[in-house]
């Protein structure tokens, strides 16, 4: 099984890397933020846990947030893995993460951090925010202020990672097939098997 976590600023492509990622490897796209939705949605007792935190609004703490990842490790069965969208966020998620992952007889293969320069970003949401109709891709001061909160939160889960040789820095800038390209070659760097594609494997969430 191949699992990914794939870190890049706001702005930076990721989303655009992961589609490619998901078709590729036959991978789940694990999105804490989904993971919340879906789980509220549902009313489950994770769900509703999560509703009160946040409705008092306090932060939803990681042991709730992981058990939401093992509910949807154990309800996809069919994945060749799992990409792990801007999660973990801080060394004590990381370790978390690689107990839930032991628990499930697989670990986290790589981490891949797509880098551009700010000013860059700030370019790139100032126009994607013409058509998102999200305020923090209209307000230039919101934009530095997530690319800040990125970026520090980065430098700490890149090292826990750099420390098992798994931590892998990318330029996010230059055309989207030759970064997949790149991408691919990391990826493929950390597996001794390729996962198998089943034509007919789904590729969503189910949470």
């Amino acid at each position: 099984m191949l699992n990914i976590v794939l870190f890049g600023p706001p702005g930076a492509g990721k989303g655009t890397q992961s589609q490619k990622l998901i078709a590729q490897y036959n991978l789940v796209h694990l999105s804490t933020g989904d993971l919340l939705r879906a789980q509220i949605a549902e009313g489950t007792e994770l769900g509703i846990q999560a509703k009160k935190l946040m409705d008092e609004g306090l932060l939803v703490p990681d042991a709730v947030v992981i058990g939401m990842i093992g509910s949807a490790l154990e309800n996809n069965p069919q994945a060749g893995g799992f990409i792990f969208d801007g999660f973990p966020r801080t060394v004590a998620q990381a370790e978390s993460l690689d107990r839930l992952m032991a628990e499930h007889n697989t670990h986290i293969g790589c981490m891949i951090a797509l880098e551009v320069q700010e000013e860059e970003l700030v370019t790139r949401l100032l126009e994607r925010g013409k058509t998102s109709n999200r305020p923090d891709d209209q307000d230039e001061t919101k934009i530095r202020r997530r690319v800040k909160v990125y970026n520090t939160e980065t430098a700490q889960v890149a090292g826990y990672y750099a420390t098992q040789n798994k931590f892998h820095a990318l330029n996010g800038i230059g055309p989207i097939d030759s970064i997949f390209g790149q991408i691919c070659g990391l990826i493929d760097q950390h597996q001794t098997v390729k996962p198998e594609t089943p034509a007919a494997a789904t590729k969503e969430v189910k949470a």
